[in-house]
């Protein structure tokens, strides 16, 4: 069993004020494999007054100090990436492949990122007469998300940790461990007393707690729309800066010149990856009508490849993370069925070996935009396959969506592809399936959020512009 009943406040493993615990559930037996401690107002407390202790003279350091802070750091991840990635598996029922070569190592990508970023950041810049001074923003209260932990954490800790802030943690519930992990790797390389925090506990606790404190200057939320809006409503009367990251219901569209069958079954392993997990998820595929059978029939086979079993079993994807989310994700195909989708592959129930464990068919339906499968977002292996007649009609059903994280394009034509891109309202496209890009800003249009993460556009997130006028560098 795993344990995690303390929590990390000024540099110290620190026990809670009050005596609650919450066992955590493994996704694949559904029985406790772990439990924590659930952190009260208190415990909140505690960390943000050590936090702001410690933000002016960390605020004070230099880069160079910095720098070696990050390359301690890096040292310590490396040390630890075969804990994370156990940890992970734990709480997710991946397969341990998908922890190792994404979970785990994209947290190290952004402590590498984050570290050259800060090498050449301009913190001061002469303009004219003016000195713009960009300044850490002060204490940063991170509420973060279980579908990608590790990247989660590491996304906004190691920014805010480059540009001078302090911070505190709130992890998920339901990936606890791995955060513990992080938390230990942050002691091990030596960032100083009180400025990196982390309290575990429930969202309308501690969750909500860093939205309203007073002693908070900034919040960066990962989750859902819901989650988010409370996020923003209770940060308001304190009127912090509040930067999001929320949901997303892709489209990839498949343009009739593309190669429908790497195109086609690229796209459905993308949108079943991490067991649908994913807010960047490509889960809505539009294809031209003329090829929509084609289109079908690539999808069906690949979608029926696709092998989900627990992490022991050389799995392609595991379980969704837990009982609600499962429930959600059934509901959801159920309501898909009722609304007339044509059921392409899988379907309601758990696949066929599997008594137990919330696993999930791999699902794909022939759709319309206005079904609610292909409006909401459901955060499992379930893929819509959308018609259309023109590539002008593909890019008015691509953006009549709520959501605008993310959009694909997949073709030949550099001109006609160049003319989707330009239209997409979305913060990130990406064109036939392309290596990630450490430096790219991620982040959404419309309900999908507010901000970017990733790269120098990270920074701005944790900074405070001031205006010097009459100024020089040495102001």
């Amino acid at each position: 069993m795993r344990d995690s009943t303390k929590f990390y406040i000024d540099g110290v493993w620190a026990e809670p004020v009050e005596s609650r615990v919450l066992e955590v559930v493994s996704p694949v037996t559904e029985a406790p494999f772990g439990r924590i401690a659930l952190g009260a107002p208190a415990d909140l407390d505690r960390a943000v007054a050590a936090a702001r202790r410690a933000f002016p003279v960390y605020a004070a350091s230099t880069v160079q100090d910095r720098i070696a802070l990050f390359e301690r750091l890096i040292a310590e991840y490396r040390n630890r990436r075969d804990d994370l990635c156990a940890a992970i598996v734990d709480e997710l029922g991946c397969p341990p492949s998908l922890a190792r070569d994404l979970h785990a190592m994209v947290g190290l990508v952004h402590l590498k990122t984050a570290m050259n970023v800060l090498k050449d950041y301009p913190f001061r810049e002469q303009r004219g007469p003016t000195l713009l001074r960009r300044e850490p923003i002060g204490v940063c209260g991170f509420i973060t998300p279980w579908n990608w932990p590790v990247n989660q954490i590491a996304a906004k800790v190691a920014p805010a940790l480059a540009c001078g802030c302090t911070i505190v943690l709130k992890p998920s519930e339901l990936s606890p461990f791995s955060a513990t992990i992080w938390a230990e790797i942050m002691h091990a390389a030596g960032v100083p007393a009180g400025v990196f925090n982390m309290v575990h506990g429930l969202g309308p606790d501690i969750g909500r707690g860093i939205a309203q404190h007073p002693g908070i200057d900034m919040v960066s939320f990962t989750g859902s729309k819901g989650a988010g809006v409370e996020v923003m409503q209770h940060a308001a009367p304190t009127v912090k800066r509040v930067h999001q990251e929320l949901g997303g219901k892709s489209a990839n569209i498949v343009l009739p010149d593309a190669d429908f069958p790497v195109a086609v079954a690229k796209g459905v392993r993308a949108a079943m990856m991490n067991s649908g997990q994913t807010c960047n998820a490509p889960t809505r595929m539009l294809v031209p009508r003329v090829r929509l059978d084609e289109a079908i029939d690539i999808a069906r086979t690949t979608a029926g490849a696709i092998r989900v079993g627990s992490p022991e079993q050389a799995a392609d994807i595991g379980p969704v993370v837990s009982r609600r989310q499962f429930d959600k994700v059934q509901a959801m195909i159920r309501q898909g069925i009722d609304e007339g989708a044509r059921l392409i592959a899988g379907g309601p129930g758990r696949p066929e070996g599997l008594g137990s464990g919330f696993f999930v068919r791999p699902t794909v339906f022939a759709a319309t935009n206005s079904m609610s499968i292909a409006r909401e977002e459901i955060f499992g292996p379930v893929l819509c396959v959308i018609a259309y007649d023109t590539v002008e009609q593909a890019i008015d059903i691509a953006n009549d969506s709520p959501f605008g994280i993310a959009g694909y394009v997949q073709g030949r034509d550099e001109a006609a592809i160049a003319e989707v891109v330009e239209r997409l309202r979305v913060g990130q496209v990406s064109i036939n399936y392309p290596t990630p890009d450490p430096m790219a800003p991620f982040g959404g249009y419309k309900e999908s959020g507010n901000g970017r993460e990733w790269g120098d556009h990270a920074f701005e997130a944790y900074l405070e512009l001031k205006a010097v006028l009459g100024g020089t560098r040495a102001a």
